[in-house]
């Protein structure tokens, strides 16, 4: 029998619902986990408690809602009225929102339990959190979702919410062997959420299956579930290497040529995609859009309490972003519009687009969360992307690969992903 920490969030909320298994019970079996393994480091806020408060109330009212109960982990960036949200800084230690985040929201409103505050790493940016891949404590998890892509990965919660400005939900999923989903931008409420950069911030989702993200995205929506169909026609598949395809390490290089060869011989359509050649520096771009829109949403931050901020913040990103000018800034905007025109035409030919996660494995150490310029670029591009665990590397560390849908067809996305899924078990 599966213990209940390790049932995926569809399987325990199925559980939950029939009576199963109580929510006090899963919750009890996720705390323990984490008790046990606390030298993961993934939460920054737990209270055992609270948690098993939280879910005795959902049990005593029968369960009700699309979540029936389910703990769930907050990347401390998302506002909780019952718990400190510190964005990683000493700055906001001990700081206590006075509401909810819309997304928190929308999950209690789900019958969802907020089980506690996963670490992420300085404002979601650079310097990491205490965190630590759950598969080899002396390499990175990731970042900057590390706590929730670690929790998640070492059956601590089901589910947990993270956050993407650069590669901050995909890479972490792929560094710690779980699934994770950037949906489109602008799905998902911001609301309550530290605003870093206005055209780049997506709220996600990190989870053991595809099922998990149909579940959490309805509750985030507030829309009825809708169940993935794993019956649909072969989809129409789009290799994309990408314009840093020389950072990928070899083992990433066999296994996207390797996935696109064998979902070929499954039926699928496989084509290679290349971005026209205005968009070979498209990096540049969110580069640029990145340093000069957390440079100014972080002005109280380097104004009033300057000496707070890391030195690779300030260093890296808002000095930069507030030397850089403005027409530079303009002209990334205007160039990340005519680029997601460019993708929407690319996608009148491809269902998906098969491009790496990650360079590879996570790397040794942890002073970095790794590369994200396998992930930036969808970031700005606003498409919907998942990744799916794909094996392990040199490491016996987890690899990943990510695919990319339309804008706004974020189900469509899945229902792919969970054909590819079914080719490649």
């Amino acid at each position: 029998m599966t213990a209940p920490n390790h049932l995926t969030a569809a399987d325990a909320v199925a559980q939950l619902g029939t009576g199963a298994l109580t929510a006090e019970a899963l919750t009890r079996a996720c705390l323990d986990r984490a008790e046990e393994r606390r030298d993961v480091k993934a939460w920054i806020w737990l209270r055992p408690e609270q948690a098993l408060v939280q879910a005795r109330a959902a049990d005593h009212a029968g369960r009700p809602g699309l979540l029936a109960g389910l703990p769930i982990g907050v990347k401390d960036i998302i506002d909780t009225v019952d718990m400190p949200t510190e964005h990683g800084s000493p700055i906001y230690r001990g700081n206590r929102p006075f509401a909810d985040a819309a997304c928190v929201a929308l999950l209690r409103m789900a019958g969802g339990t907020i089980m506690g505050k996963t670490v992420t790493t300085e404002f979601a940016n650079r310097l990491p959190g205490a965190t630590v891949n759950p598969h080899n404590p002396a390499h990175t998890p990731g970042g900057s979702s590390s706590g929730s892509a670690a929790a998640v990965a070492d059956f601590q919660v089901p589910a947990a919410l993270g956050t993407q400005t650069g590669g901050s939900v995909i890479r972490p999923a792929a560094f710690c062997g779980v699934i994770g989903y950037k949906p489109s931008f602008g799905e998902f409420s911001r609301s309550g959420i530290k605003l870093q950069c206005h055209n780049l911030d997506t709220l996600g989702i990190i989870c053991r299956s595809l099922e998990d993200l149909a579940l959490l995205r309805a509750a985030l929506l507030a829309a009825p579930p809708r169940a993935i169909d794993r019956g649909i026609s072969v989809p129409r598949i789009g290799l994309c290497r990408t314009p840093v395809w020389d950072e990928a390490a070899p083992a990433t290089h066999r296994l996207i040529e390797s996935t696109a060869a064998r979902l070929s011989a499954a039926g699928a359509r496989v084509s290679e995609v290349s971005f026209a050649p205005p968009f070979a520096d498209i990096l540049q771009h969110h580069r640029r859009i990145f340093a000069f829109e957390a440079a100014r949403n972080y002005a109280y931050e380097y104004e009033q309490h300057h000496d707070q901020v890391s030195q690779v913040l300030r260093d890296t990103l808002l000095t930069p972003g507030r030397q850089l000018p403005l027409a530079d800034y303009v002209e990334a905007i205007e160039t990340a519009e005519a680029f997601r025109a460019h993708l929407d035409d690319i996608f009148d030919d491809v269902d998906i687009l098969l491009t790496p996660s990650a360079p590879g494995e996570a790397p040794k150490g942890l002073e970095s969360t790794g590369g994200p310029n396998f992930n930036s670029i969808w970031t700005l591009a606003w498409t919907p992307c998942v990744t799916l665990p794909a094996g392990t590397g040199p490491s016996d560390l987890p690899l990943g690969i990510q695919f990319v849908g339309p804008r706004f067809r974020d189900e469509a996305l899945f229902d792919a992903a969970a054909w590819v899924e079914a080719r490649l078990s």
